[in-house]
């Protein structure tokens, strides 16, 4: 009897046919004659399936917390502190089961060549303030009386192998910012989240100051080596608007609520990464940049900007991310740089200014029993100006809706990971964010440092994968 293992991303049901080694006993050999004689028959192995069988998979995973508030900043609609991460406007003392992630996938082989898939998300936030939710909460899926939402999160088509070792990818779909994993492809599976492997925990630094993870464009996503897969890239157009859909907008009718400034959607979204493995696939290095214009020159009063014209707007990242992978600890250094072209105004001035964001996080984690018991650590240090001037204060321009410049963050989790059963995880761990405004305490505006800390029992389970 021969057994197939399919591996649950993209791989295809396929056995080697028997050699002749293989082969069952011959049955045309005569009869033994005697009467005390035992022949042993062998059974005959059934046929082997050979046929390529298409993937038909329906899968998902969810994750949350049992969690308890034990510090947070002072509830305040106009309150920057904490304004990205999940903990945004939660008091002190809260406490509550909640749901951080729901996915519900498809995905499904036209044919040999051609792959569907579609994805389904629903990330809401906890929401405590007395408005509309959908106000209240940056970039989450509440809906406008607070019940969890899904949206449409990957829906493409791939083609595979359009050249040796490179898939083409069009729709909506992971960019390759940190998060783009899909075994069995041309793709990368190396990449900074799926190697820190607790998104359950906590988004890595670009995703939590919101580097796009998803987009709606196209990509060739490929390797230099296609027998191995040891090195590859990816190159990636989009729309820059992730899942939302593109601003409808007419240049020779003035401004108005149905004809808004565009921000997104006219000008696209450069992503480029190239990866490799090193050392006996131990050493990952990972290097991604992307590149944006999101606003041509737009007139703006004369009391906002000197020269009644805000300038050209733009942003751009550069990341290296590195980790040394063995048992049985793995560690990781995830560093960018980001640039925002004319994105802040100094209101004591009325200039427009660029701005330098820059993040570092370092992580470690590794194993106490094995299949059963690990371990968690990482640390984040984020600074959203390097150049800013505590004695002004600034209005943002840029497309990130959560993105506020006077606020360093420094981060820390720390945490436990228990294993029961394979896909299955409880996770007990400390969630801590420290604020430091860069405000001048004269300033007005200026808040006192503060933090959020939570902890929690985080529950994390994955089926059809």
């Amino acid at each position: 009897m021969t057994g197939v293992t399919v591996k649950a991303q993209t791989t295809y049901a396929s056995v080697a046919p028997l050699t002749n080694n293989d082969a069952p006993a011959s049955t045309d050999a005569p009869a033994a004659k005697s009467k005390t004689t035992t022949t042993k028959t062998e059974k005959q192995a059934d046929p082997v399936d050979t046929a390529w069988h298409p993937q038909r998979r329906l899968w998902g995973y969810a994750f949350g917390d049992a969690y308890y508030a034990a510090h947070a900043p002072a509830l305040s609609p106009t309150s920057t502190q904490g304004k990205e991460n999940n903990y945004y406007q939660t008091p002190t003392g809260r406490n509550a089961f909640q749901f951080r992630r729901i996915y519900l996938g498809y995905d499904y082989d036209i044919n040999q060549k051609f792959k569907a898939e579609v994805l389904l998300a629903s990330e809401p936030s906890e929401n405590t303030l007395p408005v509309s939710s959908t106000v209240a909460v940056q970039n989450s899926d509440n809906l406008a009386d607070g019940k969890m939402a899904f949206y449409i999160k990957n829906f493409n088509l791939r083609d595979r192998n359009i050249w040796n070792g490179t898939d083409f990818v069009i729709g909506e779909m992971s960019t390759p910012g940190f998060a783009l994993n899909e075994g069995g492809t041309n793709g990368p599976t190396s990449l900074s989240e799926t190697t820190w492997g607790y998104r359950s925990i906590e988004r890595t630094i670009t995703d939590f100051h919101k580097n796009n993870s998803y987009d709606v464009g196209a990509a060739l996503q490929g390797t230099f080596d296609p027998s191995t897969k040891n090195y590859g890239y990816v190159f990636m157009i989009g729309d820059n608007t992730q899942s939302t859909l593109t601003t409808v907008y007419n240049s020779n009718t003035a401004l108005s609520a149905t004809n808004p400034n565009p921000n997104t959607g006219f000008f696209k979204i450069f992503y480029g990464d190239l990866w490799g493995k090193f050392l006996n696939q131990h050493l990952y290095v990972d290097f991604y940049a992307d590149y944006a214009k999101t606003q041509s020159n737009t007139p703006e009063p004369v009391t906002t900007v000197a020269s009644g014209v805000l300038g050209t707007q733009e942003h751009n990242m550069f990341k290296v991310f590195v980790s040394y992978n063995s048992t049985p600890l793995t560690v990781g250094v995830e560093a960018y740089n980001q640039k925002f072209g004319t994105g802040v105004i100094d209101k004591s001035t009325l200039t427009a200014e660029n701005v330098t964001a820059q993040g570092l996080s370092i992580w470690a984690k590794g194993a106490i029993v094995k299949n059963e018991w690990a371990w968690f650590a990482r640390y984040d240090a984020y600074n959203p100006d390097t150049k800013f001037n505590g004695a002004n204060t600034y209005a943002v321009n840029t497309n990130y809706s959560s993105y506020d410049p006077t606020e360093k963050e420094q981060f820390v989790t720390a945490g436990l990971d228990f294993t029961p059963a394979k896909n299955v995880h409880f996770m007990p761990n400390i969630w801590l964010t420290y604020y430091k405004d860069q405000l001048d305490p004269t300033t007005s505006g200026y808040l006192a440092n503060n933090h959020t800390l939570v902890y929690r029992m985080t529950f994390f389970y994955t089926f059809g994968k």
